[in-house]
């Protein structure tokens, strides 16, 4: 199924090729250059397509790479785009290969690709080869559109690209700015997983410098006695706490808070609903 899915979209890629007039957009060789901006947290490799826009791959920490098609002129492209690898100027003979299609809205500002996709266009460029992003009836006009990526000059800045990925932190601000570590019943002490996580969140505190303040909130469920939940999620709260501080956090910027069960997530109606409400959440904010 899969081999003819590829053989249709070939199809369709070689009708399209075989239009009389396609209006193409794409760096010359002495004007293709790759930018790399470099970070712990996010990596970006960028060309800029000549009349059209920025093509842009996108790695931020903790998460997958993706690819944008930033359009000058919005609205540019809409419909089904095709995205083939195609051979450059300097492989004659070579033939193109099918990365797959792109739905894209008539509102949309760019064209976003899904990091498989992106995953392969790297790969396409590192072996030379074009990406390039094909519609039909553009600007509802009869004309092609093609806007394709040049593989000339990708190599040195792909391997500082590569570098700045191996140096991303293992998580971003969205991944840990909330987190909520749960206990089992009556017990305050940490397992190896929450320490595990709460490493991550001091691993990326300390490269972030604009975090400002750490906010370590305990509570509990309903089972039990109310005066023993506050102590015991006072407990929990203060466990978090000393291990941060363990880690080389700065007590300075935490604010420890128990709460007992006031302020459950979900009602204490069964067991699995009981287990959530057992818990110290860690907020982080910024200046």
């Amino acid at each position: 199924m899969k081999l003819r899915l590829k053989l249709f979209f070939l199809l369709i890629f070689l009708c399209s090729s075989s239009m009389s007039y396609a209006l193409t957009f794409m760096a010359d060789i002495d004007q293709s250059k790759w930018n790399v901006e470099a970070s712990q947290f996010f990596c970006r490799l960028e060309q800029v397509v000549p009349s059209y826009g920025i093509a842009r791959f996108f790695h931020e920490a903790g998460e997958k790479v993706v690819f944008k098609l930033e359009p000058t002129q919005k609205e540019s492209m809409a419909g089904v785009v095709r995205l083939v690898a195609e051979a450059s100027p300097w492989q004659p003979g070579m033939a193109p290969e099918i990365i797959g299609t792109v739905k894209v809205k008539a509102d949309d500002k760019q064209i976003s690709v899904k990091s498989d996709y992106a995953g392969e266009m790297l790969i396409a460029l590192y072996r030379g080869m074009s990406p390039t992003f094909t519609i039909n009836g553009w600007l509802g006009s009869d004309e092609v559109l093609r806007v394709a990526l040049s593989a000339a000059n990708f190599q040195k800045s792909y391997n500082d690209y590569i570098e700045c990925v191996d140096r991303l932190l293992p998580v971003n601000y969205r991944q840990v700015a909330r987190t909520a570590v749960l206990f089992p019943p009556a017990q305050w002490r940490l397992s190896d997983s929450t320490k595990e996580r709460l490493d991550l969140i001091v691993q990326y505190i300390k490269a972030d410098n604009k975090v400002a303040s750490v906010y370590v909130d305990g509570h509990s469920d309903n089972a039990g006695r109310r005066l023993l939940n506050r102590d015991l999620s006072k407990q929990r709260a203060e466990e978090v706490t000393r291990y941060l501080a363990a880690q080389g956090l700065d007590e300075k910027v935490i604010t420890t808070r128990y709460h007992g069960e006031r302020y459950p997530v979900v009602a204490n109606t069964s067991a699995s609903n009981r287990a959530r409400n057992r818990r110290v959440t860690i907020r982080l904010e910024r200046n």
